[in-house]
């Protein structure tokens, strides 16, 4: 099984993108989420740096500017979706990627008080 670490900079952008209210509540994650052809067009005019930031988890051993290095997707490149984070902690959670589950988690919580979702 892949071991992950952290993206702090996905984290930092996450909330720059929450703050900014740059995101989706309600969304279908299954059908939003980026697909190969996506991260390709993303790629093409994007650096590597950038895509990095819209994945939660680093994957160990891969190497950086390598898909397989990046992991957990968090928004379709232009926005963060909260069922993104939901599938994110879930995915997390069941694969026992314990700090990428709390820092999906953190950002969820966040994401649910700026928005009003969170009483």
């Amino acid at each position: 099984m892949a071991k992950y670490e952290v993206n702090a900079e996905a984290v930092e952008q996450a909330k720059r993108l929450i703050e900014g209210r740059q995101y989706v509540l309600d969304s279908d994650w299954g059908e939003v989420q980026p697909r190969a052809d996506d991260q390709n067009a993303y790629l093409e005019n994007h650096s590597w740096e950038e895509y990095a930031a819209w994945h939660l988890g680093l994957t160990v051993g891969p190497s950086d500017e390598t898909k397989a290095r990046y992991g957990f997707v968090i928004g379709d490149f232009r926005r963060i979706h909260r069922t993104a984070l939901i599938a994110s902690v879930y995915r997390a959670s069941e694969w026992r990627h314990k700090a990428v589950e709390l820092a999906a988690h953190d950002l969820l919580q966040l994401l649910d008080e700026k928005s009003g979702l969170k009483a």
